[in-house]
């Protein structure tokens, strides 16, 4: 049975995925990936950055004066998180408060997925890659055990050698991993901020709204 056992056993450790070098080569296509996302992230809030301070400052002249479709004319050419919910509730204006303030609720919900798009990757990536370098470095040890087992005689040397070898994985994990953190929370804060803004912007909407009778309203009321 002991010699079943060590058979299989010995078997196992031939097979290719006992060898750290396909773990470097997994955490290489990561990092490429994660670069990928960063770049792609990072250009993606840069096109879609608007400066909202002055937009807020010009929407609120525009509502104040019952201009409605000039507000609209000034947020449409911004694809932003921040002027499109505002346009959501802009489009149901003259139905009153609450049915703008339902539209900008599930408009925020749909910006903000649009936002955070493959952050999700980068958190994973985070959280993952260290264990997967830690996996390489365990699978460099077991094998350099098992050559020193083969030939104590000659194998000191190769052994110690392949320990130092295993280890980079560990090493190639974290250097994976601390770029996504990073990211990850400078995203994070980008989509927060843009989130931020948006309500303000919309809550000058809002205030609008409820501070007049809308227009179906007064139709009816007639």
């Amino acid at each position: 049975m002991q010699h079943a056992s060590g058979g299989l056993v010995q078997t196992l450790l031939g097979l290719p995925v006992f060898r750290s070098e396909w773990v470097l080569y997994l955490l290489l296509g990561l990092s490429l990936a994660s670069v990928a996302v960063m770049v792609e992230r990072w250009f993606f809030y840069r096109s879609h950055r608007v400066d909202a301070d002055a937009l807020r400052t010009k929407l609120s002249d525009l509502l104040a004066a019952g201009d409605f479709q000039g507000a609209a004319k000034l947020l449409q050419p911004h694809d932003a998180l921040e002027t499109n919910i505002v346009l959501a509730g802009l489009k149901a204006y003259e139905l009153g408060p609450e049915s703008a303030e339902e539209l900008i609720a599930g408009a925020l919900g749909k910006e903000k997925a649009r936002y955070e798009n493959r952050l999700n990757f980068l958190a994973t990536l985070a959280s993952n890659a260290p264990y997967v370098g830690l996996f390489g470095t365990v699978l460099g040890i077991v094998r350099s055990f098992r050559d020193l087992a083969a030939n104590m005689a000659d194998a000191s040397s190769a052994v110690m050698a392949g320990i130092a070898e295993s280890l980079i994985a560990t090493a190639v994990g974290l250097l994976v991993a601390i770029p996504a953190v990073v990211a990850f929370n400078v995203f994070k804060a980008r989509v927060k901020s843009s989130v931020v803004d948006g309500q303000m912007l919309a809550r000058t909407l809002m205030s609008q709204l409820k501070a007049v009778e809308p227009p179906a309203r007064q139709i009816a009321a007639e």
